[in-house]
């Protein structure tokens, strides 16, 4: 399936994975990128030297594109914004912030730009900047949200520019492709269904918590400090929730999820550690590679939208 960012990014299927931190590694984007999508390592909150390590692993396992995402908030966002020129990583994504500063820098490099928005007036913003793309990423997505829903989004965002526009937020399947397709969108971001897939490192008890999962499981939490977070709910979600009504201050609420996220990727605390993931957890039922995830979209798709 051909769209323009297809074309952009040298890829075969118009289908991003999403950088998500301590899950988006080399093994997850170098599959994605093999399966004919645009894998994404996740920087996160890691330092610059690991970022480097994860891009120099992911080359010697694939010869496909793909990208980095930077969240701009990172202590080490300028060092690692210069590992993704030196390394000349095919794509930047950009989290958390305007990486205007960086953006001459790796034009220079030959990235390609794509700043992920949660509102027209960034998407404004980043094409006049100069990005390349820009990801409408809906309130239904995992992590980090805005507060606009995909739905609403993506055919606003799809309006106010001229560059290409990826959907990301509650899609997982066929169905969502065809409709962010219909939105106004020329590909899609996918996070939730790419952490269950056979090559994604995640410990098994966090893939279980996503495989199990129903349309109501999911919770977001953080929004008194204006940090909203959406996860799945355990009994840390619960207690945090009930802080956050009491009034609890932003030192006390920073203190329940320090290293939360990590202890649930890694080592599999899935009741007290966050469990990142979208609205389409629900949608998620089984562990598959890559390549059957890529397949199973793109077949859905195609029926729907008669190509």
């Amino acid at each position: 399936m051909k769209t323009r960012i297809t074309e952009l990014l040298g890829i075969r299927y118009p289908v991003i994975q999403g950088g998500m931190a301590w899950v988006a590694t080399h093994e997850l984007a170098s599959a994605v990128s093999n399966a004919g999508g645009l894998g994404i390592i996740g920087a996160g909150g890691a330092p610059a030297a690991w970022v480097r390590e994860q891009i120099q692993k992911a080359k010697q396992e694939t010869n496909q594109p793909f990208g980095v995402n930077l969240m701009l908030m990172n202590p080490e966002a300028d060092a690692i914004a210069e590992v993704i020129a030196e390394e000349k990583v095919r794509v930047v994504t950009t989290g958390a912030g305007n990486p205007a500063k960086y953006i001459s820098m790796w034009k220079e490099a030959g990235v390609k730009v794509i700043p992920v928005v949660a509102s027209v007036a960034l998407a404004k913003l980043m094409e006049r900047g100069g990005a390349d793309a820009v990801v409408a990423e809906g309130t239904e997505s995992g992590g980090h949200i805005g507060a606009q829903t995909t739905m609403t989004l993506v055919p606003q965002v799809a309006d106010a520019v001229s560059i290409p526009v990826i959907a990301a937020g509650g899609i997982a399947d066929g169905r969502g492709f065809a409709a962010a397709m219909m939105l106004g969108a020329e590909a899609v971001q996918m996070g939730t269904r790419f952490v269950v897939a056979k090559e994604s490192i995640v410990h098994a008890n966090y893939k279980e918590k996503i495989l199990k999962a129903k349309d109501i499981d999911s919770e977001v939490t953080g929004r008194s400090t204006g940090h909203p977070i959406r996860v799945l709910r355990n009994k840390m979600t619960r207690e945090y929730l009930k802080k956050e009504e009491e009034g609890a201050t932003l030192e006390e609420l920073e203190q329940m999820t320090l290293g939360a996220l990590r202890r649930a990727v890694v080592e599999g605390d899935v009741v007290y550690g966050s469990v990142m993931a979208g609205q389409s957890a629900g949608l998620v039922k089984k562990e598959e590679t890559c390549a059957e995830i890529i397949e199973d979209v793109m077949q859905g798709a195609r029926k729907l939208l008669g190509e």
